[in-house]
């Protein structure tokens, strides 16, 4: 299966919290879209592995994504080492995907921005005929995306480029909330953390807010490039 758009997480979550729209609205484009998480969360202080799984199930269907795997990367000890960027390689020499989505590359939680770079550098060397991998038997073609954005999560960077999700916004958040357990129910009794009060939902969506009044729209996501974006023409701006 070639997917045209390859998101990876390093928890389940982080893929809907930050790119959800996006992910909506270029599948509503006619693109093709995955996910693949790093890790089960199972150091998360609220719910276990096989919760998040489920939330994980229910969130994609939300989305319409047409593949999510869990490559079950220890929660916490993500690091840019060569055992993990081979089992990155091999998922996008698998999907050959155009776009790759990758975590913000500099974050609260030390997960992501060490996911961000794992990601990056894994992208770039799936173009490299002479590292070889092999998936389900059979030796695998070398494949670099055209490009590797990170999303912005918990930290206020500035972004590249904002994409108008106001559409999809509904959606989107639909998809964030199928995660129950991280968020703020007032029937829980699960420990109170940084991200289950009511406040830390509504900042979420004041950060789209803030992006989509940048650029003249209700709501916005935003994403960070690694190398200069070229356009057609100025018909292509908004």
């Amino acid at each position: 299966m070639k997917l045209n758009l390859l998101a990876f997480g390093a928890h389940p979550d982080d893929v809907e919290m930050s790119a959800g729209g996006t992910i909506i609205k270029h599948i509503a484009k006619g693109w093709s879209a995955g996910i693949i998480d790093l890790t089960q969360g199972e150091l998360g202080t609220r719910g276990n592995a096989q919760l998040r799984n489920e939330e994980a199930n229910a969130a994609s269907k939300i989305l319409g994504v047409q593949h999510r795997s869990n490559l079950r990367l220890r929660d916490g000890f993500i690091f840019n080492a060569e055992e993990n960027q081979i089992r990155i390689i091999e998922q996008i020499r698998k999907f050959k995907p155009d776009v790759v989505l990758a975590n913000a590359p500099d974050d609260r939680h030390i997960d992501h921005g060490r996911a961000a770079e794992l990601v990056k550098h894994a992208a770039f060397l799936s173009g490299l005929r002479k590292i070889e991998t092999v998936c389900e038997g059979e030796i695998q073609e070398a494949w670099r995306p055209k490009a590797v954005y990170h999303y912005i999560q918990d930290k206020d960077l500035e972004p590249t480029f904002l994409i108008d999700i106001s559409n999809e916004f509904e959606q989107r958040m639909n998809a964030v909330m199928a995660y129950r357990s991280q968020f703020h129910e007032s029937t829980s009794n699960e420990p109170q953390t940084y991200i289950s009060t009511p406040e830390f939902i509504e900042a979420l969506k004041g950060r789209f807010l803030l992006w989509g009044k940048r650029i003249g729209v209700k709501y916005a996501e935003g994403f960070i490039s690694n190398k200069t974006i070229g356009v057609n023409g100025f018909d292509v701006l908004s």
